[in-house]
């Protein structure tokens, strides 16, 4: 039985920082998921006024400074918004463009 070689697009990158790389951008996308869905929360108990003014406050800093932070490490990571995006195929994109 003789072996062939897998072409370039089969083979899998084991390279240590690229998969590092990858887990990252996976933790990444997850967390900025749970980020838009938790602002997107906020904002309709806002416009329902469901919020005392200072939870009002409190709820907007969390999310700026979560914000700030996913800001941080994909700047660490060399990662870009849209690098956090998953193709899903036919059902689009995973996260919604802003």
């Amino acid at each position: 039985m003789s072996e062939h070689p897998e072409s370039p697009e089969r083979r899998l990158d084991l390279e240590p920082d690229t998969v590092e790389r990858d887990l990252i951008k996976l933790v990444l996308t997850v967390v900025e998921l749970l980020r838009q869905l938790m602002e997107r929360q906020a904002l309709r108990r806002f416009d329902e006024g469901d919020l005392s003014e200072d939870q009002e406050e409190r709820i907007g800093l969390t999310l700026m400074l979560l914000d700030d932070r996913m800001t941080e490490l994909r700047d660490r990571y060399g990662l870009r918004p849209e690098d956090l995006n998953l193709d899903l195929g036919p059902l689009g994109p995973l996260l919604p463009r802003e």
